[in-house]
């Protein structure tokens, strides 16, 4: 029952590729942290304003949402692995940069800049490293390899801002980017002995980068009912059901502290750790679809116990449930969408799908601060996961192709990739 219920570490052993990977998305994931917690520390550090704080997600949502979709089609024109590790030495590049305007005297227009840079750069690499988990391990292995790919980035997520914090107590600002810079380094290491990945003729392929093919990326999704069930279900999780806008003032209802926030913060991070960590089971689940969306009502659920709950610590149980819940959701939807897109179109879709997941979640915080005004904290928080619920159960009907949806008998690929 442990083996069954343990994350499957099968992928690590069968697939030496697969495990480059990985090790390559770890380093760059702590380095992507660190930089991420330096530079709004520097921010305020230098100003003493949140509002200063805060305009770093305006000037960083534009580059994300670009390079998104940008980077979805370069994915899909040219080698994979030599784009992230293209990508990740321009990474290296912004990275020490910011250590030298902060060794140099810190100029905070700068920040700004490179900010975005750190951003965007990231974004252009994120589709093809998405894409080429799928050309490493076999059809049936993508369970567990989306599952040990998740552990990654939870671990990361949650490490990462503490390491970052800490580096920045007691290296500075620039001692910390020096860090985020050698951890790239080390990535970039891991990627330049990837296989080789060219693109595949198939449905979809792209000669180029051009918008035509970007286009053409956008009619499949609407074509596909399956991979657009996949963003509608992602997407009403995240709008409706993310309310970590009014984590502060939940919190002060509470009467918490500064920690608390953090931890409210913390926690659905903590609960997608564990669940990754318990993950092995994902790989004899059929109907997949389903548990998409069961995971989401789940989400729900636990958003609505987060904000009728009056004891702080029955409030992070549920966080942590809702994190748990959204892993083994994103697994399935992982898999569908990796079995369902030809490998030629696997870079324009996993663009999209970074588009998506980095706007959503915007949209859930002003909609969670619009209720909130409108109403209080806990009705906003209570109301959006009844809505989450609600829409699920909605969409199960209106595209009933992701509720019926089953995994594939025979493990095979829409490509010859594998």
């Amino acid at each position: 029952m442990l083996r069954r219920v343990a994350v499957d570490l099968s992928p690590l052993r069968d697939a030496p590729a697969f495990r480059r990977l990985l090790a390559g998305q770890a380093f760059e994931t702590i380095a992507g942290f660190i930089v991420y917690v330096a530079i709004p520390i520097q921010v305020y550090d230098e100003t003493r304003s949140t509002l200063a704080v805060g305009l770093l997600g305006i000037v960083e949502l534009g580059p994300l949402l670009a390079a998104s979709i940008i980077g979805g089609g370069i994915a899909d024109a040219v080698d994979r692995v030599r784009v992230i590790v293209r990508v990740e030495l321009g990474v290296i590049a912004v990275a020490v940069a910011l250590a030298v305007n902060a060794f140099t005297g810190t100029q905070v227009w700068l920040l700004y800049v490179l900010a975005a840079a750190s951003t965007g750069i990231g974004a252009l690499g994120w589709p093809a490293a998405r894409a080429l988990l799928p050309r490493y391990v076999p059809p049936e292995a993508l369970a567990p390899a989306n599952a040990l790919n998740g552990t990654v980035l939870n671990f990361g997520a949650v490490a990462g801002p503490g390491l970052g914090g800490v580096l920045v107590a007691f290296l500075g600002a620039g001692g910390a980017y020096l860090i985020a810079a050698a951890l790239a380094l080390a990535a970039v290491a891991a990627f330049t002995g990837l296989p080789s990945t060219p693109p595949l003729a198939g449905e979809g392929a792209a000669e180029r980068v051009s918008v035509g093919s970007i286009v053409a990326g956008f009619r499949y999704v609407r074509t596909q009912p399956v991979i657009l069930g996949v963003f509608l279900a992602d997407s009403t999780a995240m709008v409706f059901g993310m309310p970590r806008a009014l984590f502060p003032a939940y919190a002060d209802d509470l009467g918490g502290a500064a920690t608390a926030v953090g931890l409210l913060y913390a926690m659905p991070y903590a609960g997608a750790l564990l669940a990754s960590l318990m993950s092995g089971w994902t790989n004899h689940v059929v109907r997949q679809g389903r548990w998409v969306n069961g995971m989401i009502v789940l989400w729900g659920f636990a958003i609505a116990g987060f904000g009728l709950l009056g004891n702080v610590w029955l409030a992070l149980a549920c966080l942590a449930i809702a994190g748990g819940a959204d892993t083994i959701s994103a697994i399935f939807r992982s898999v569908i969408v990796q079995r369902e897109t030809p490998d030629a179109m696997r870079g324009r879709v996993s663009g999209m799908e970074l588009a998506q997941v980095a706007a959503a979640p915007m949209i859930g915080d002003f909609e969670a601060g619009l209720v909130a005004s409108l109403t209080s904290v806990k009705v906003s928080i209570v109301s959006g996961g009844v809505a989450c619920v609600g829409v699920i159960a909605a969409l199960a009907v209106v595209v009933p192709a992701l509720d019926r949806y089953r995994r594939p008998t025979v493990g095979r690929l829409p490509t010859d990739a594998v």
